[in-house]
């Protein structure tokens, strides 16, 4: 099979299409022949670009590794404990923090998901893993209708589902964080109420009750300033690098506001949960409920070319390789 594996890590062109064996289904897993593929993972650019540049190298991923966690696509064989029914299905697969990028590509069976007959491939790996975080994080947060959110860093996949969602779920306003007037005025029509600088500055309100984060970074501790008495920080990833060790000072310094501030993965939800709330998402999207947003479509052939659109930031929702 064709796969793009990690030859060195570093720059975009560390990618290389190489030919592979193609995978066997464990007992509890399917082999799905793929039709799309997710770039990124999480945020703008994500988890894939951060495996591949080596910066979590520390965590035991090696070069040589297939990157990609989520594809679509139809599938072809079952391990012996999964029902045969499942061949020749359309689903949905998480296959890790590795896998994705090849034509053929297993899942565990609990990470596969049915796909509506009206949602394509490539709307399925745009909504999949980003639709559950944007849904949960706002759950983490403790979110009510009525409130106000701000959705930092929200280009990627996980903030502009946020956005659509905290707007579908009563949010008084919702405001996010961006690189240009141009994809301000695109987030508006997802849902946003007020567009901010990166620095978050700009006019909207001068405190929410949620944030969620997809970026963290050197300036997270200044987002404590932006938070309501009794308001909830969230972050969902850390494309913009880890905050500085001391960032709980910040935090304590507004001690008399009773903020709150976490962490959230999607790693803690039961898959259960997931795969109910992933359908719920792929049904509305099928339906036209839920739009969902491709920067580009490219083929595997172009791996180099989607991470260095993602390393210059100029990705606006999920790139997508097409096998």
């Amino acid at each position: 099979m064709k796969a793009v594996i990690i030859k060195a890590f570093g720059a975009p062109d560390g990618l290389s299409v190489v030919d592979l064996p193609k995978p066997t289904p464990g007992p509890t897993e399917v082999l799905i022949a793929v039709d799309a593929i997710g770039v990124g993972g999480v945020g703008v650019g994500g988890v894939d670009a951060l495996i591949r540049n080596g910066s979590l190298a520390g965590w035991g991923f090696t070069e040589g590794l297939v990157p990609g966690s989520e594809v679509a696509g139809t599938v072809e064989s079952v391990g012996r404990e999964v029902d045969e029914s499942w061949i020749g299905r359309r689903v949905w697969g998480f296959t890790g923090l590795g896998g994705g990028y090849a034509d053929h590509a297993t899942a565990e069976i609990d990470h596969v998901v049915p796909l509506p007959d009206d949602l394509s491939a490539v709307d399925a790996v745009t909504l999949g893993s980003s639709g559950v975080v944007a849904h949960f994080a706002l759950e983490h947060a403790h979110f009510q209708p009525g409130e106000s959110v701000l959705v930092r860093g929200a280009a990627g996949s996980i903030g502009i589902l946020t956005v659509q969602l905290a707007a579908r779920r009563g949010a008084s306003a919702v405001a996010v964080t961006t690189s240009s007037a141009k994809r301000g005025e695109q987030l508006r029509r997802l849902g946003a109420t007020h567009v901010l600088d990166r620095s978050g500055a700009g006019d909207g309100p001068p405190a929410y009750d949620v944030i969620v984060d997809v970026v963290a970074g050197p300036d997270l501790p200044t987002y404590f300033g932006k938070l309501k008495p009794n308001g909830r920080l969230v972050v969902v990833g850390v494309v913009g690098g880890q905050p500085p060790a001391e960032f709980g000072t910040a935090l304590m310094a507004a001690f008399r506001n009773s903020l709150t501030f976490s962490t959230f993965s999607a790693d803690t939800v039961p898959a259960e949960q997931r795969r109910t709330v992933r359908a719920g998402q792929f049904a509305a999207a099928a339906r036209g409920e839920l739009p969902t947003v491709v920067h580009e479509q490219l083929t595997l052939d172009d791996a180099v070319v989607a991470h260095q659109k993602i390393d210059a930031g100029e990705v606006f929702g999920r790139i997508v390789l097409i096998p």
